[in-house]
């Protein structure tokens, strides 16, 4: 696979977990175990960022190009967004 969709796949999953836990606990035990380990557990196949703030920090800092910037954040975008209807369903 090519690595901007794993880059997109990533951001996306590991976005919409982050922002599940955030909605549905608010404990920031949870939230900091819970992104300690999906950075762990994406950190070697792509940029673990889940924050768009931080994604283009680190752009900024030339660790990518524009394209995977763009699609990391429409990922990121995504994931957080798509949690909403979840979480609604309860």
């Amino acid at each position: 696979m090519k690595q901007i969709v794993i880059d997109f796949l990533s951001e996306f999953l590991g976005t919409f977990i982050l922002a599940y836990v955030i909605f549905t606990t608010g404990n920031f035990l949870a939230i900091g175990g819970i992104f300690g380990l999906l950075v762990l557990l994406t950190q070697k196949y792509s940029i673990a960022s889940f924050n768009p703030a931080v994604s283009i920090a680190m752009f900024y800092n030339k660790k990518f190009n524009e394209q995977t910037l763009l699609a990391v954040i429409v990922a990121e975008i995504l994931g957080a967004l798509l949690t909403i209807p979840l979480i609604n369903m309860k």
